[in-house]
């Protein structure tokens, strides 16, 4: 017994609350900061591509650590001579990711809230008339199977894929929309950019998407819907011209075959409207009839 004592002792000092550091309010403020930034690091990786690259990181970083354990002297000296380079190098395999991460994170809403880069107006971007044109424009095309790609902007200028197509400034209506994307029609090929109540280019080329899960059935025209929603807080509406389908790409997100409600709503919430406009738009969405 009296070899334990020494022991408990010990044990004592190490549970006792005096080791315990003394802990101020900026303390848990970092601790909460860090658990933000690793809580969104995680959720970065598993969203992209970086998940796979990780896991092969991790296995050599397992290899490294035998090495070390049972003094492989010619693998630690290898390890040691190329980590510069092996951060280089990781630095240019997840460019893309990193990149789009960046982007992602200069688009939160916390940012804009605190650092006025852009000077954006608390007007509504579009009027119910806009918003009205464009969900009775695709849901017609779909009928007739007409493709169309429709890019609603938002917040994040449009400006460098505006310039890839011909410009419109028109204002919006159905009879527009179905008219630009009929077949045959100069100006079908491609996407239109919604800014306001106008149409401010046509023909427009957007970035395809690189998602994997994207399910091999969708074309180009989902592609490009989807790459530009990764890349700006855009709404896109595409219409296939194989089913006749409405989709919508939101946030990186693809929403296949949705009603007319469920596109209302979503260019509901773009519309900034005042909050007793959506109070009211709520109430009525709770009780009223659907359109």
């Amino acid at each position: 017994m009296m070899g334990f004592e020494p022991f408990i002792e010990n044990l004592k000092k190490i549970i006792s609350f005096d080791s315990i550091p003394r802990m101020v309010v900026t303390d848990y403020v970092e601790i909460l900061i860090i658990t933000v930034l690793i809580y969104e690091v995680m959720v970065w990786i598993k969203n992209t591509k970086a998940w796979s690259l990780l896991r092969g990181i991790v296995v050599i970083a397992l290899f490294i650590i035998m090495a070390y354990i049972f003094q492989m002297n010619t693998i630690i000296w290898i390890v040691r001579n190329a980590l510069n380079v092996a951060i280089m190098a990781m630095v240019v395999i997840f460019q893309p990711e990193l990149r789009r991460a960046l982007d992602v994170l200069g688009r939160k809403n916390i940012l804009h809230s605190f650092l006025s880069f852009n000077s954006q107006s608390y007007e509504e971007r579009f009027s119910d008339r806009t918003m009205s044109e464009i969900i009775r424009a695709s849901y017609s095309m779909g009928r007739v199977r007409t493709g169309a790609l429709i890019v609603i902007a938002q917040n994040d200028p449009l400006t460098d894929y505006e310039r890839t197509g011909i410009e419109l400034d028109s204002i919006v209506s159905s009879q527009l929309l179905i008219n630009i994307f009929e077949h045959n029609t100069p100006l079908h090929d491609g996407a239109i950019i919604v800014k306001g109540n106008r149409v401010t280019s046509a023909t427009c080329y957007l970035p395809l998407s690189d998602n994997m899960s994207i399910s091999k059935e969708l074309g180009t025209r989902h592609r490009a819907g989807l790459g530009i929603s990764e890349v700006t807080d855009s709404l896109t509406i595409i219409v296939s011209e194989e089913t006749g389908y409405v989709s919508v790409a939101y946030e990186g997100e693809l929403f296949r075959n949705v009603e007319a409600d469920f596109l209302r709503e979503h260019m509901t919430r773009l519309q900034n409207k005042t909050v007793e406009e959506r109070r009211f738009l709520f109430w009525k969405g709770k009780g009223g009839e659907k359109s």
